[in-house]
């Protein structure tokens, strides 16, 4: 079939919507109508070259939600009008990681920017004009149709809906598990959280989930650091220098029980300003990405080693999908996470190109695309 979806031709470029040939699901596939797509910063980090990806043009989108339209044969679990959200990280069940509980570490993991299925190098469901086109996440959600292996695929309840279940899939999942999973946020914790966006703002609701009596949010836009004190921040600063100081006058100066960096284009910098936020056995949590070939982070070794501060990466959050997006839409229905106040602005799949402009210009927390 023919549908339309927004595309990067080369990097550094920007999205442009055009006509994709799709084609039907195979066995352990599926084909589904988007309903609602997220418009996370790795998207962007796409059209800027900061991510590269396996083939061009590439499909970009890797938040969204939608209703089961086809189902390949021989396979099981899903039916034509179920409602699923994709993860970006798909989980097989079956290798070491997701064994272990960590399907956020997934093998088929590996295969997120290759564009083409995980078994087959070769294998593709987009086309323009007979050349193949990568999928984002192999899932590409800035289309109006996709068709998906059902690795990446979490069937939920009909009553939710689907403009805001697709936050799950990423940004929600990502923030809030970098705080409860990654920075093991405790009751009474100071929290210092650097960057508000859509990733940012989820770390404050985990962190404020988790207990913490001081959550400290960072973000040099005003309405960033607004809105974070409406999703739980206790308090705002618009430096990290005062972020530092404050949560210090918390802890006797001892400093942050965690800093969790979740800046859109995040450099060894930042990584640096969070280390020296901690307190002795602190935790700094690394979620945020921007140029994968960017090596080194001026943090001192004496200071990791003598006050045993901890540097961790967090994927994902560390979530397991199949069970945390729908424990996260358990408590958007009791009211205890928030999803509705994410979306700062909604657009058409033709207006992508100007919701990643806003989104530099500082005026979103989260974008969706509603089809």
């Amino acid at each position: 079939m023919q549908t339309r979806g927004a595309i990067i031709r080369q990097a550094p470029g920007k999205y442009e919507v055009v006509d994709l040939e799709l084609d039907d699901p195979t066995n352990g596939e599926i084909q589904v109508r988007m309903v609602a797509s997220g418009m996370c910063h790795s998207d962007d980090h796409i059209a800027t070259g900061d991510i590269p990806v396996g083939v061009y043009p590439f499909a970009g989108g890797h938040e969204g939600a939608g209703i089961v339209t086809k189902v390949g044969p021989g396979t099981k679990g899903f039916a034509e009008g179920d409602h699923v959200v994709f993860s970006f990280i798909p989980g097989c069940g079956r290798c070491r990681w997701c064994a272990q509980g960590k399907q956020n570490l997934c093998d088929l993991g590996a295969g997120l920017l290759a564009g083409s299925r995980w078994d087959d190098p070769t294998d593709f469901r987009l086309s323009l004009d007979g050349q193949p086109v990568g999928q984002m996440c192999g899932i590409s959600t800035f289309c109006e149709h996709t068709t998906v292996a059902v690795d990446s695929a979490i069937k939920i309840p009909d009553d939710i809906p689907l403009d805001k279940a697709c936050l799950v899939g990423c940004g929600v999942g990502t923030g809030w598990g970098s705080a409860v999973n990654s920075a093991k946020v405790q009751p009474g914790d100071t929290v210092v959280v650097m960057g508000i966006g859509g990733i940012g703002i989820n770390a404050v609701q985990g962190a404020a989930h988790a207990g913490a009596t001081n959550v400290i949010a960072v973000d040099p836009v005003a309405f960033k650091r607004e809105k974070a004190q409406e999703l739980g921040a206790t308090h705002s600063c618009e430096t990290m220098e005062e972020a530092t100081e404050l949560a210090k006058q918390f802890t006797n100066g001892q400093g942050a029980d965690s800093a969790i960096v979740t800046v859109g284009v995040t450099t060894g910098q930042h990584v640096a300003q969070a280390f020296a936020a901690i307190r002795k056995a602190g935790t700094a949590v690394v979620t945020g990405l921007g140029d994968l070939t960017e090596v080194g982070i001026p943090v001192s070794i004496g200071e990791m080693t003598l006050f045993q501060k901890r540097l961790q990466g967090s994927l994902f959050g560390e979530s397991s999908p199949s069970y945390d997006i729908l424990r996260q839409l358990e408590l958007y229905r009791a009211g205890t996470l928030k999803l509705d106040e994410l979306i700062t602005k909604t657009y058409s799949l033709d207006e992508v190109q100007q919701g990643y402009q806003d989104m530099h210009d500082g005026k979103n927390i989260r974008g969706v695309i509603l089809y």
